[in-house]
């Protein structure tokens, strides 16, 4: 049986709005009706792991509203165990993504009932967990308190310092820390591509040198840190639809394969290809595969 994945992480009802063109500052577009669907980082990624088969629970809390019930319901039925979902009075947390003709997007969120999640609150709900998924949707204590618990039972600790912030102070080191390019170079890290893009040398930061550390690159895959060690991941070539929430489907994915037993560079690898597919739907939740579908699709890849 594979380990038990505890994701720390927030619930947002999504407004999705596809416009020709991002717009400029202080410039109005129109775009195609809203569509509203689930989401939430820390939604997104149980769900992406939920549908690969991974046995997953997501702490978190959702309002008192119509939002709140639709975003647990969703989960549910992926597979997710929301009985560590709070329900609190309030407004559950929205995000307004905006996305062009060419798949990129802007995300604004308000995080509504995510701000009370509390340290206790998370304390209670990690028994048994193999691996803790923590984030920065929610508050810096939060995602500290997670760590030190989990850290304490020997489970691993994926952290996403996303949206961007440094490491909360007085967090223990995250056994791997999954980031993207612009937040790797933030946190003081140097991708070095030689220029035909083959070799990586990255730099890794003093403070993160005992962490294994995951870069993703969208359209060029993904690097693996791991003491000392590079893997470049090669990245699978689709035509990109939307790719709101793919870097959540990659984290879902490769924390599948981590409660499962597998290298993180093996983790990596199938973080990729889950990716790749989430870019080819619209939406966040909704455009991710569940193992079947991964499956078949790896084999119209292949052919």
């Amino acid at each position: 049986m594979t380990g038990r994945i505890v994701v720390v992480g927030s619930l947002n009802l999504d407004s999705t709005l596809r416009v020709d063109r991002l717009p400029a500052p202080g410039e109005t577009v129109h775009s195609a009706p809203a569509l509203c669907s689930p989401g939430g980082k820390g939604a997104n990624q149980a769900v992406a792991a939920a549908l690969l088969g991974a046995r997953v629970a997501l702490v978190g809390a959702v309002g008192d509203d119509a939002a709140g019930r639709m975003l647990t319901a969703a989960a549910r039925e992926a597979g997710v165990d929301v009985s560590t979902v709070r329900l609190v009075p309030g407004a559950t947390g929205q995000a307004t993504i905006v996305v062009d003709r060419s798949a990129e997007n802007m995300i604004v969120v308000d995080g509504g009932a995510n701000a009370s999640v509390d340290p206790q609150h998370v304390r209670d709900d990690l028994a048994d967990a193999d691996v803790v998924v923590t984030g920065n949707e929610l508050t810096d204590a939060v995602a500290v308190a997670a760590a030190e618990h989990a850290a304490a039972a020997g489970a691993i600790v994926v952290h996403n310092p996303s949206p961007y912030r440094p490491l909360p102070v007085g967090m223990p080191h995250p056994q791997v820390l999954v980031v993207n390019e612009h937040e790797f170079a933030l946190l003081g890290g140097v991708l070095d591509d030689a220029s035909d893009g083959a070799a990586i040398t990255p730099e890794v930061p003093p403070e993160l040198q005992a962490t294994a550390v995951v870069v993703t690159r969208g359209a060029r895959g993904a690097v693996v840190v791991e003491r000392r060690t590079v893997t470049s991941v090669a990245a699978v070539s689709v035509a990109a639809v939307d790719t709101s929430g793919c870097g959540d489907a990659f984290l879902g994915a490769l924390v599948e394969r981590l409660a499962a037993g597998r290298t993180l560079t093996e983790a990596a690898e199938h973080a990729v290809r889950v990716g790749a597919f989430a870019a080819t739907r619209e939406g966040t939740q909704s455009s991710y595969p569940t193992a079947e579908e991964l499956r078949a699709w790896i084999g119209t890849q292949a052919g």
